[in-house]
């Protein structure tokens, strides 16, 4: 019986929209389009293999202003860790609260389980879905990132549940699938394109909760 459902923050619940649009107004004309998505392309992938180190405030800071050296290296113009930070924004995929507030009456824990640093709980309130989840593991906190199990062991200790008991969703076969396989936990891999996942959207989790395989 799943007791307690996990669910990566990003391609899953949350969705980045795309920062050099929101970047572009603070960058010299000169700096063409694709040299400007390039750019923070370069800084997006910097990110998703440092995010575990944002631990804490004076930690993010740091890794922010690394990003932002990063970009202005790439156009050549300087690009402050506060621009850059404001260019980023997220928002919840449509199905995200409403497959959330679903599982609230079949699972006793939801808990979003990403690769993210410290501020990850204050993205999900601000997107609308911290008051819909029990908790967050954010690989800076948990000191592991996906694929790594130990992520998943720490959700595990925070949901009060057995890897037996709970079901992991995500949008990566690397990180999620596996990762949360090595952790002796069952998945489900949502491709919202309909091509290649076990789901489309995250409403029919509740129709896998008792035959996953």
């Amino acid at each position: 019986m799943v007791r307690a459902v996990f669910l990566d923050a990003l391609g899953t619940l949350v969705e980045l929209e795309p920062p050099w649009v929101f970047l572009r107004r603070a960058v010299p004309p000169e700096v063409s389009d694709q040299r400007l998505e390039d750019a923070l392309r370069a800084e997006m992938a910097y990110y998703r293999e440092h995010a575990h180190e944002g631990r804490d405030e004076a930690s993010l800071a740091g890794l922010r202003g690394r990003c932002a050296a990063l970009v202005s290296e790439q156009l050549g113009v300087e690009v402050t860790a506060t621009a850059l930070l404001d260019a980023i924004r997220f928002h919840a995929y449509p199905d995200a609260a409403p497959a959330l507030r679903e599982l609230r009456d079949a699972a006793e824990a939801l808990v979003a389980v990403s690769n993210w640093d410290c501020s990850l709980p204050r993205v999900l309130e601000g997107v609308g879905l911290g008051e819909l989840l029990d908790g967050v593991v954010s690989s800076a906190v948990a000191g592991a990132r996906k694929p790594d199990p130990a992520i998943f062991r720490a959700a595990l200790e925070l949901a009060g549940v057995r890897p037996d008991e709970a079901l992991h969703v995500g949008d990566t076969r690397e990180e999620d699938v596996e990762g949360a396989r090595a952790a002796g936990i069952r998945s489900l891999l949502i491709d919202r394109h309909g091509t290649g996942g076990d789901i489309s959207s995250l409403r029919e989790i509740r129709e896998h909760l008792s035959d996953v395989d």
